[in-house]
């Protein structure tokens, strides 16, 4: 059985309480695209979208890189 990850709540919290730029750097460094999407859909669900543009912008921009393909992977 696998668990959900935890990181989208943490991330969740750390808005919610006021430290959006600590939610951003952490967005930057999301460990997986599943990781972004559950953060996503939490703001959504949460009603919170749009409220921080900063941190919904992130997790835009951060979406759209770790989804695009390589353009070269290192040897």
């Amino acid at each position: 059985m696998v668990r959900a990850s935890e990181w989208s709540s943490k991330i969740l919290a750390l808005a919610k309480g006021g430290k959006t730029d600590a939610a951003v750097a952490q967005v930057k460094v999301a460990p997986s695209v599943k990781d972004l999407k559950q953060l996503e859909a939490a703001l959504s669900a949460a009603g919170l979208t749009g409220r921080w543009r900063n941190l919904d912008a992130a997790v835009q921009d951060n979406l759209a890189l770790l989804s695009a393909p390589r353009l070269h992977r290192s040897p």
